[in-house]
């Protein structure tokens, strides 16, 4: 395992990035304006991380996802449009005392685990659920482009997109393996369709 790293972080509310994934993003507030410059110079690295509550310098979860700036788009006003794609999930060791307008951390990559997959039962429940779901919700799905993906494209895909509250989507953040995070969003699913999309999914 690496030594601690330093991280730009974009505490942006609602907007968690899973390893594997790729996360659009339009940045136009001055201070992500100069992140995301700062990052282009040096490892195109930012660090998604979700605030605890509002205000200019809320409070911060423990884990959250470092993304590599997989395309950028420049504009003539200073705006940028990037994708970011996930690489690898980090902890918060400490926030550091900058200059810089945007926050940094000292962090801890967290080891990636190479090649994983669901046991045939567990895949089969997510399929089953999440037909369900979608079905509840409405929504159109490829099902047959879903059945080609491999296991850790479908279950960090369903978690970053659903339509879980920010708590919820922590925790499967935060889940230490893709089976235990399967699992999770099965019973998320379950919780949601019996609520008839009246309340929102919260994990407490």
């Amino acid at each position: 395992m690496t030594g601690p790293t330093r991280l730009s972080i974009f505490p942006l509310p609602g907007a968690l990035l899973f390893p594997g994934m790729h996360l659009p993003l339009h940045i136009f507030e001055p201070r992500y304006r100069a992140m995301v410059s700062d990052a282009m110079a040096r490892d195109r690295r930012i660090g998604m991380i979700q605030p605890m509550s509002g205000g200019d310098t809320p409070g911060l979860y423990a884990i959250g996802c470092v993304g590599r700036i997989a395309e950028v788009e420049a504009l003539d006003d200073g705006r940028y449009n990037l994708v970011l794609e996930g690489v690898a999930l980090f902890r918060v060791l400490r926030e550091l005392d900058v200059t810089t307008p945007f926050r940094q951390v000292e962090a801890e990559l967290l080891p990636v685990i190479e090649d994983e997959a669901l046991s045939l039962g567990r895949r089969s429940s997510l399929e089953l659920e999440s037909r369900r779901f979608a079905d509840a919700q409405g929504y159109s799905v490829d099902w047959e482009a879903v059945g080609r993906l491999d296991d850790e494209s479908l279950v960090n895909g369903i978690a970053q997109i659903a339509p879980f509250d920010t708590a919820a989507k922590q925790a499967l953040l935060e889940a230490t393996d893709i089976e235990t995070r399967a699992e999770l969003i099965i019973q998320l699913m379950q919780f949601f369709g019996r609520h008839d999309g009246e309340d929102k999914v919260t994990l407490q």
